[in-house]
């Protein structure tokens, strides 16, 4: 059955090897059944239901990317999306997490329309490439503000904005000790260093009294005070149009990006540089945001660190469907993920924080018109504390730019109706 379902030999793999991928996979990328609900606790969500909501979309969308495209590629909840959807819908704007999970539930929706249609591509390729560049390290910047406070190094001044935090304090210390080990163990190649260091932290912090210990395993939390909670007509409200959009573009370009970059590294693309079976790999995305939306988190997408899985020796879609039983299972790990403090957590923000700004080192510096949008997209997520109007200052931008040095022809027609599209919110909406 195996064999017919992913074609093994054909691959040059073997159940063993797929299986050995498939947890080196999740033991990388498990931080996120800890982050996401303490991430999304913040916004007033039941971090219990949450935990099990995490869980539950991760392993439907690895096995969906599993069974339906046949890659060894992973899917959980993404991050600087799930800051995006509590920082910036929930606390920064004052909408309600349910209108919230309503905009995770149509992005969705539009995800898998666009998925199967020919725009997907006119889409992807229309938007520039330092403008996808800039996307990712301004979601990386904004995480690394996040982290930063999170950890206590920076705190709130009324007359400079932002100032040093207490850098003495005990959980500030824990914070950057986990951080340099965290990056200490990345360096030298250990599995799952991430989650490593961050339970380690946590660890030191209960044993110094500073965090109460509620238990490693028992019954997985109730779903219910999240289950169906999404408000799609609120969601629908003309002003929030700029927030799907943002969950939609934004985890287009991400997972596009993503799925490339993984394919390239494990010799998955064609002789044209092209991913095959890309629809079934973006629609399966798109089906677990709609389910997002329906249990209650925030919209997934393709991990980095499948990378760690296909250098394991991962070939087909039994190592995402690995994945999916090890998320299934990490229900029982509920205690453990309710005494992950903030100062735990803030390690691993900081760490991805710094692994998605490397995006700006691509950037051709060298053309200004290229250079100054994308320094704008990557600043202004931060210091807006959002991935939307980021995006909007970018591209307004980078039109803008692009008309007046007269390099017209160098702007795409949707990059120029998105740039039309975003002044025309902020004149009339605000």
């Amino acid at each position: 059955m195996l064999e017919r379902l992913f074609g093994l030999n054909a691959n040059g793999t073997t159940v063993g090897k797929e299986v050995l991928a498939g947890a080196t996979t999740f033991l990388t990328m498990a931080y996120i059944i800890f982050v996401n609900p303490a991430i999304l606790g913040d916004a007033g969500m039941d971090k219990g239901a949450v935990f099990v909501a995490t869980c539950l979309v991760s392993a439907l969308a690895c096995a969906a990317m599993g069974i339906g495209a046949n890659y060894p590629i992973a899917l959980a909840p993404g991050m600087g999306l799930n800051a995006y959807f509590a920082y910036s819908v929930v606390l920064g704007m004052g909408q309600p997490w349910q209108v919230a999970l309503g905009a995770v539930f149509l992005s969705g929706c539009l995800f898998v329309a666009i998925s199967l249609s020919p725009i997907r591509d006119a889409i992807v390729d229309a938007i520039p490439h330092s403008m996808k560049l800039a996307i990712s390290a301004g979601i990386g910047l904004f995480l690394a503000i996040i982290a930063m406070k999170n950890a206590g190094l920076i705190a709130h001044h009324p007359a400079t904005l932002l100032t040093a935090g207490d850098i003495t304090k005990p959980e500030t210390l824990l914070a950057i000790g986990g951080f340099l080990v965290m990056v200490a163990l990345d360096s030298r190649k250990v599995p799952g260093a991430i989650m490593i260091a961050m339970l380690g932290t946590a660890a030191l912090g209960m044993a110094l009294g500073l965090t109460p210990f509620a238990g490693v395993v028992s019954a997985p939390p109730s779903l219910l005070p999240t289950l169906g909670q999404l408000d799609i007509s609120g969601a629908l409200g003309l002003g929030l149009v700029t927030i799907v959009f943002a969950f939609l573009f934004v985890d287009l370009f991400d997972n596009t990006g993503t799925l490339i970059g993984l394919g390239h590294r494990g010799g998955l693309l064609d002789e044209r540089d092209r991913l095959p079976r890309l629809r079934p790999a973006m629609v399966a995305n798109g089906i677990a945001n709609m389910a997002s939306g329906l249990v209650g988190t925030s919209p997934v997408t393709s991990y980095i660190e499948s990378a760690a899985g296909i250098k394991a020796g991962g070939r087909t879609g039994l190592t995402a469907v690995v994945v999916a039983v090890l998320f299934l299972g990490a229900l029982a790990f509920s205690p453990l993920a309710a005494s992950i403090p903030a100062y735990a957590t803030a390690p691993a923000l900081l760490f991805v924080a710094c692994l998605m700004a490397r995006g700006l080192t691509e950037v051709a510096w060298d053309d200004i018109t290229e250079a100054v949008p994308a320094v704008i997209t990557a600043i202004a997520m931060p210091l807006t504390f959002s991935i939307a109007h980021g995006m909007s200052f970018g591209f307004v931008s980078y039109v803008g730019i692009k008309l007046l040095s007269g390099r017209w022809r160098e702007v795409s027609p949707t990059a120029a109706l998105l740039a039309l599209a975003f002044a025309a919110k902020y004149w009339w909406l605000g």
